[in-house]
């Protein structure tokens, strides 16, 4: 029996279980399971290995996508560069990363980008975000962090003013504020200020509109879920996983 996997913590809510299952069932796929493995701590992915010796692919969530870097021994190019993994292949022993994250932002990104969309704001500054902005520096969109605490380069929520939203027209929430089952929360944003020239990205997709886009559709912006990027993002662990 093939085995596949997600590793983070919590994972109360996963999309990759669902999708996986019903991908084998429905793509008559034999011998393949995918499992959900919440652990609690990254050194944890040692024991998990050696009880779960079929593995032969991981997907990496929130808090793990940076700290599983010392396990693997060898990264793609991206993943070097980024400083992230969100899929990982184990063949012969070997622990491989990849980032299909920056895949599926981009795949979904592209369609939504209009003239005026030169400058972003990414909320947030973990994996995720260094994903996207992976991403944005390939296409030659300037981008800004905006996190809670003041810290070299990036900003506060509390910077972000009339002027500052009038220049960066995409903003990008790559927090988990608003999941499920926490779906009153949102990103402190001056909402009023966006405009109908403004794209608004989570990478949140349960539910599948959450306050952070609700508030933005409000102002006439153009809203964008994580839904698309995660099943591109899933595709392409696939096919990770069955390379030769």
């Amino acid at each position: 029996m093939k085995q596949f996997g997600l590793i983070g913590y919590p994972l109360s809510h996963s999309f990759s279980k669902n999708y996986f299952t019903k991908k084998f069932q429905d793509e008559g796929i034999a011998n393949c399971r995918y499992e959900l493995f919440p652990i609690k701590t990254i050194t944890e992915l040692n024991i998990l290995l050696q009880q779960e010796n079929e593995l032969q692919g991981l997907n990496v969530t929130i808090p793990y996508k940076e700290t599983v870097l010392p396990f693997l021994q060898h990264v793609s190019p991206a993943v070097a560069e980024i400083g992230a993994c969100n899929c990982i292949r184990i063949k012969d022993g070997q622990l491989e990363g990849f980032n299909t994250d920056v895949i599926g932002f981009e795949q979904t990104l592209q369609p939504l980008l209009m003239p005026q969309h030169t400058k972003a704001l990414i909320l947030g500054t973990g994996g995720a975000a260094k994903a996207v902005a992976w991403v944005l520096k390939q296409k030659g969109i300037h981008y800004q962090y905006v996190s809670r605490t003041q810290g070299e380069g990036r900003m506060t929520y509390e910077e972000l003013n009339a002027n500052v939203l009038s220049s960066y027209t995409i903003i990008i929430n790559t927090t988990p504020l608003g999941m499920q089952p926490n779906i009153h929360q949102k990103p402190s944003l001056p909402y009023t200020l966006l405009t109908q020239q403004h794209l608004c990205y989570d990478l949140i997709y349960n539910p599948s509109k959450t306050n952070f886009l609700l508030e933005a559709e409000k102002q006439g912006a153009v809203i964008k879920n994580g839904e698309d990027m995660l099943i591109i993002q899933a595709e392409e662990s696939w096919k990770i996983w069955n390379a030769q």
